[in-house]
């Protein structure tokens, strides 16, 4: 490199050789911040591709909108719940993924809706009809369930003060392992429940109306 600035005579103009180092070393940083600008961009999901933890919707009744359909039903649903579904992919995932004593976003990405369009009882505990954002704090033996007024956001984004309930419901260990995170309504007499799974790990809400 230095018989090429000798070439040039830039060892003899000192203002052109720190140019020359200054103009250098601007090129090379913008040659690494485009590296990690091209390299963030491939890094970010495309449209097209189906997310690694795919949006999933459960009704209550179950199958509302088939029920709606076909005329066997007039009335509104009970309940909705809209979450993501994370896979486990050979994690550990309650004591891992998921860290007892935390709020966890009940999910993955945006944060878990439930929607109930009448006024409910959980626990004997009143909630006013509407949409909540929720969450659970999990230990091995019971998670406490948060519903929370705060809606359209990601999941991380948990804000207390905008908790409108809290429940405790309490764990239940299964034989059969569940690899992708799973919300559904199962109805009952005077109510439903709201079940939740993953890993070997069932927690059942009810849900009374």
């Amino acid at each position: 490199m230095v018989r090429y600035l000798f070439r040039f005579g830039l060892l003899f103009y000192p203002a052109l050789f720190f140019g020359y180092i200054k103009n250098h070393k601007m090129k090379k940083n913008f040659a690494a911040i485009f590296c990690l600008l091209s390299l963030f961009s491939l890094a970010q999901q495309q449209p097209t591709e189906l997310d690694k933890s795919p949006m999933d919707m459960s009704y209550s009744p179950p199958n509302y909108p088939i029920l709606k359909m076909n005329g066997k039903i007039t009335e509104q649903p009970v309940a909705r719940v809209i979450y993501s579904r994370p896979q486990k992919t050979g994690r550990v995932i309650f004591g891992g993924v998921v860290t007892y004593n935390q709020v966890w976003r009940l999910g993955a990405n945006e944060a878990t809706e439930i929607e109930f369009f009448k006024n409910v009882k959980i626990n004997g505990k009143t909630l006013a009809k509407g949409r909540y954002s929720l969450y659970a704090i999990c230990t091995e033996t019971k998670w406490t369930i948060i519903f929370n007024t705060e809606k359209d956001i990601w999941g991380l984004a948990y804000n207390q003060k905008k908790d409108a309930l809290r429940v405790d419901t309490p764990v239940q260990n299964i034989d059969t392992i569940v690899e992708a995170f799973t919300m559904y309504f199962e109805d009952m007499n005077g109510g439903t429940k709201l079940n939740i799974l993953w890993d070997n790990v069932k927690v059942a809400l009810p849900i009374n109306f």
